[in-house]
């Protein structure tokens, strides 16, 4: 772990929003972890297209959670993953 984060900054998910309101992030190597504590069943776009709605947390602040939407590749991919996943 210490390989994969080096020259990175860990930034937590509870402090992501904040984080981008005072930090020009696009010019700035960061990773953050998150858990997924809420999956909603895959819906369907105007255009028909399936795609996934995940809630993410860090356990830190159980009341900021991330929305994460997942489409194309992406959802095809990793629909199927378990709540409780980090």
């Amino acid at each position: 772990m210490d390989r994969k984060m080096a020259n990175r900054k860990l930034i937590r998910l509870s402090q992501l929003k904040s984080k981008l309101a005072t930090e020009n992030l696009e010019e700035t190597d960061w990773v953050t972890f998150g858990v997924i504590v809420k999956k909603v069943t895959p819906q369907s776009a105007n255009n028909g297209r399936t795609f996934s709605i995940w809630r993410l947390n860090d356990l830190r602040d159980l009341n900021e959670c991330v929305s994460l939407f997942l489409f194309g590749e992406v959802h095809k991919e990793h629909w199927k993953t378990d709540q409780g996943t980090v």
